[in-house]
């Protein structure tokens, strides 16, 4: 069961639907809203446009009224009474006013105190049109100057409340069918994302309901390459915690197989000189315990150098390394050890500075497995001297490390063979005395050899008896290059 801490930021949080709602609907929501503006005020300005035009005909009609009088000297006159002005203008739903001046502004009919709006010159039209208020009333008006007969002017204005109940429509019927579309587009989005995140909630489900111990693959099953590669990973990432799992039970397994039998053989000789009342048989016997206990410690430092092989794989970085510092120093750890054995141990092809792309711990562990084997193992018959050789060249296609020794070599069928884990020779089972083999040894070289991208064979040497151990790495270029 969570915790309320962990449960308490995830409430907080948004789900992935909402916020892909929020990120679709906002813009859609704003563009929509500009829209809808922006289609209001075109219309409206089109049907101001209609109005204008009909008040500015009532005012060509009443200014086609206007005459002149027979009488000397002639006056202008409007040739229309009241009544028929009145028709003239009339409206069903707006109230009309107009008015006519003469060129020194006096009033020839109409009402008195109606002007146009405030211009500081004549339209180049001879048209004015603009806002007044008139009787305290708001009014659209025209103001139209003629210059026959004679020069006057006539103004009309109309009340707002056709114009005013038209834009209102025009907002209304424009707005509430796009809301309706907007409401449902707005459904429509919400029932298809969560059908496109229904595969990603399976998957959560799949998750939370597989047992910790189930690391076998998730099939979730969806129609999208996001879900899928999501999917992928996951089941990667299982993948690696198997292998992780396999190499921690065989590492468990390994150390409880390889250490059962010297630890019951230090204990049995440790009860068999407890039984013995003799000094130089405790010394004897402890002998036996510091041999058995060194087997012990090796065997342990190569299980834990395959353990550590299995994790390098995800962590390890490659750099120049200097090859022939590492063998130098590799022999000159391993030549007290060769000296106790009655071994010649030396190195050819260090006279030049050899650098390879590799990680300097795996390259120690592949350099002192591979001496240690051939000081172990690469012993010739009586009379002959014990040799083993580090040789390093480099050409074109890479670095090339070889172990050789002197020894009796091997079959061509074991060299293949004694590259897997616990895989033992018979000079590692009965030779010598030494029974110290665990069967480890090159099989570390070969998993640090796929680790560090190198080739790792055994052969029997082709010029004189013994085994040789190559490694091949490819040039710095090389790696540079890929």
């Amino acid at each position: 069961m969570n915790s309320p801490d962990l449960q308490t930021p995830l409430t907080l949080k948004p789900s992935l639907r909402d916020k892909l709602m929020r990120h679709v609907l906002v813009p859609l929501a704003f563009v929509w809203l500009i829209g809808t503006l922006l289609s209001a005020g075109i219309a409206n300005y089109f049907a101001q446009k209609a109005f204008d035009r009909s008040l500015l005909d009532d005012a060509y009609a009443v200014a086609g009224h206007v005459r002149l009088t027979e009488a000397w000297p002639p006056q202008l006159d409007i040739d229309l009474s009241s009544s028929e002005i009145g028709s003239l203008l009339f409206d069903q739903t707006e109230s009309m006013y107009f008015a006519v001046y003469r060129d020194n502004g006096t009033l020839l009919a109409g009402h008195g105190g109606l002007t146009g709006p405030s211009v500081a010159a004549p339209s180049p039209s001879n048209i004015e049109f603009g806002d007044i208020h008139f009787q305290g009333r708001p009014m659209r008006s025209v103001v139209l100057h003629q210059s026959k007969p004679a020069a006057f002017k006539v103004v009309v204005a109309q009340t707002n409340r056709s114009r005013t109940r038209l834009l209102e429509q025009l907002l209304i019927y424009s707005i509430l069918p796009q809301m309706l579309l907007f409401a449902g587009i707005a459904v429509w989005l919400r029932r298809a994302i969560a059908q496109d995140l229904q595969p990603l909630v399976n998957l959560e489900e799949a998750v939370e309901q597989r047992d910790a111990a189930d690391l076998t693959p998730m099939v979730v099953a969806s129609d999208t390459q996001d879900v899928d590669k999501l999917n992928t990973s996951i089941n990667a990432l299982l993948a690696r915690i198997q292998d992780g799992l396999n190499a921690q039970r065989e590492f468990s397994g390994n150390v409880a197989h390889e250490l059962r039998t010297p630890l019951a053989g230090i204990r049995a000789l440790a009860e068999y000189g407890l039984q013995s009342d003799q000094p130089q048989a405790w010394k004897e016997q402890l002998a036996l315990i510091k041999d058995s206990s060194m087997r012990a410690s090796h065997l342990a430092n190569q299980l834990l150098a395959l353990a550590l092989a299995d994790e390098a794989d995800l962590s390890l970085r490659r750099e120049p390394v200097r090859l022939d510092e590492l063998v130098t120093a590799a022999i000159v750890q391993a030549s007290v050890r060769a000296r106790a054995l009655q071994v010649d141990l030396g190195a050819k092809g260090l006279e030049h500075p050899v650098t390879v792309m590799a990680n300097a711990t795996l390259l120690e562990g592949i350099l002192n497995n591979l001496i240690d084997n051939a000081l172990r193992y690469g012993r010739p018959h009586a009379p002959l001297t014990a040799e083993v050789t580090v040789s390093l060249s480099q050409s074109a296609q890479g670095v090339a490390l070889i172990v050789m020794d002197n020894g009796p070599g091997l079959a061509t069928e074991e060299c293949e063979r004694l590259l897997q884990r616990g895989a033992q020779g018979q000079q590692g089972k009965a030779s010598h005395g030494l029974h110290q083999g665990a069967g480890f040894g090159l099989s570390i070289v070969t998993r640090y050899a796929q680790l560090l991208g190198a080739q790792f064979w055994l052969q029997n040497s082709v010029h004189h008896p013994g085994l040789e151990a190559h490694i091949v790495f490819a040039s710095p270029s090389s790696n540079q290059a890929q």
